[in-house]
């Protein structure tokens, strides 16, 4: 038994298409299918409509010039 999650489109007229991995042996299979809810809304927003990421910015200043970030020097 596999357990495969993906997206389907389901067309007007109720037909769903599905693209399998290859390792899917060809012939009949028990399938279950399990429809959430929800309505996939994501691939109707552009990314000019999405909100730019808010992170916090703290500013400690330039880095000392004697600074090392070699793992040697950091866990020796």
């Amino acid at each position: 038994m596999k357990t495969i999650t993906t997206i389907a489109t389901v067309t007007a007229d109720g037909k769903v298409t599905l693209q399998l991995p290859p390792d899917i042996t060809p012939g009949e299979h028990q399938v279950v299918l399990v429809i959430d809810e929800n309505i996939k809304t994501e691939k109707l927003e552009t990314k000019k409509e999405r909100s730019p990421l808010n992170f916090p910015v703290d500013n400690y200043g330039p880095w000392p010039a004697n600074l090392s970030l070699r793992r040697e020097d950091m866990y020796d």
